[in-house]
C-alpha cells in the first residue's frame, strides 16, 4: 500500500486519477513539482484539454493547488503544482 492509494477510492474521473498519480511520481519532499501541461499530456497520452479538465477536477476535490510561476523577464513559466492529501 502506498501513500496515494486513497485516490483509487475517491469519486474522481479516470483522467484526474491518472494526472494525480503522474504528479505524485514527480513531486519533491514538499509535495511540489512543475511539469508543463504539454509534457504531462505527452507522457500520459491524453490531450492538453483533458489534462486541464483533470487539474480542475483535482482542485475541486481539494487535492491540488497551483501557482503561476514567472521568468525573470516577467514571462510566464510552468505552473507550480502542490499536491494535497485528503
Amino acid at each position: 500500500m502506498t501513500k496515494i492509494d486513497f485516490i483509487y477510492g475517491m469519486e474522481l474521473p479516470h483522467r484526474a486519477v491518472a494526472v494525480y498519480v503522474y504528479l505524485a511520481d514527480r513531486t519533491n519532499k514538499s509535495g511540489e513539482c512543475w511539469p508543463a501541461i504539454p509534457t504531462i499530456a505527452k507522457d500520459i497520452k491524453l490531450s492538453e484539454a483533458t489534462i486541464r479538465r483533470a487539474l480542475r477536477d483535482l482542485k475541486k476535490a481539494g487535492l491540488l493547488e497551483t501557482e503561476q510561476r514567472y521568468r525573470t523577464n516577467g514571462g510566464k513559466s510552468s505552473l507550480l503544482f502542490k499536491l494535497k492529501l485528503p
